[in-house]
């Protein structure tokens, strides 16, 4: 983790809906909240143009963030969003509380690599297609990845990646294999059309 991700909180004591919208309305201010570990939940606020710049950073959602909160610095992790769903701002955040030594779950984005030089596609003449583009982490925070590769150079068309296939870093689990779950993540199939065009020329010569 090469990047350090900052951001500067007032504490607010104005709570519910109604001064919710009076901060987005009056002071482009976004609501928050943090919690998590020993401490009570503290509902903050945080300057909206600043905490949509930050987010433009994929990294962000993946990162542990060092949050000023009147002076004081907390360690924490973005929970969950909730978007205008027309706009797509941030209407409210959740945060999570960091905790030294302290297991976390977080959603790591995922990067595929070698897609156009994979075999499926450069030999079979497949597409890639993604099944999910994040998975659940569990981790310590120092072991915490801004993403995870998975590498599809050797993978042949009607290929599926699942869970299991992917190289992790150390220290780091996937939630849902821990429960059992080794869901898919990418295949290579051939294109649709190129699909029905096979079948018709088959139908013809018949």
């Amino acid at each position: 983790m090469t990047a350090e991700f900052t951001l500067n909180a007032e504490a607010r004591s104005d709570l519910g809906k109604g001064a919710s919208r009076r901060l987005r309305r009056n002071a482009s201010l976004v609501p928050a909240v943090i919690y998590g570990g020993e401490k009570a939940p503290v509902s903050i606020s945080l300057v909206a143009k600043d905490f949509a710049k930050l987010l433009e950073n994929e990294a962000a959602f993946s990162h542990v963030l060092n949050l000023t909160v009147d002076g004081k610095k907390e360690n924490v992790l973005i929970k969950a969003l909730q978007r205008h769903p027309a706009k797509g701002f941030v209407l409210h955040a959740d945060f999570i509380r960091v905790i030294a030594g302290q297991k976390l779950t977080a959603h790591v984005p995922l990067h595929f690599i070698n897609e156009a030089s994979s075999v499926g596609v450069k030999k079979g003449g497949g597409e890639v297609l993604h099944a999910t583009n994040e998975v659940e982490v569990s981790c310590l925070p120092k072991d915490l990845p801004e993403f995870i590769e998975v590498d599809m150079a050797n993978v042949e068309v009607d290929q599926t990646v699942h869970l299991s296939d992917i190289k992790l870093p150390k220290g780091v689990e996937l939630v849902a294999l821990a429960h059992g779950s080794d869901l898919p993540v990418a295949s290579i199939h051939l294109p649709r059309v190129r699909v029905e065009e096979d079948s018709e020329g088959e139908s013809t010569a018949e």
